[in-house]
């Protein structure tokens, strides 16, 4: 059972990262926030692991979505 209900925890880390991403040049800014967004996509289980803050989920959130675009480019080379 999630400490939050299932958008806020995402939603407040998200938010905690805003300074950082404040930081970045404005294009690096849009990559970034949309990086983010993506997270949304395993809400489910960052929520499952039931912690305030879910760096942790969050960031391995961002690497399967990396290595799902890797597996995809990967496909496409291959077929070629």
């Amino acid at each position: 059972m999630a400490l939050f209900s299932n958008d806020d925890l995402l939603a407040k880390e998200i938010e905690a990262w805003k300074g950082f991403s404040d930081g970045l040049r404005a294009e690096d800014q849009k990559i970034f926030r949309q990086m983010l967004k993506q997270c949304y996509k395993h809400i489910r289980a960052i929520n499952a692991k039931g912690e305030a803050f879910p760096t942790e989920s969050i960031l391995m959130s961002l690497v399967l979505s990396q290595q799902q675009i890797i597996e995809f480019l990967l496909k496409k080379i291959k077929t070629k």
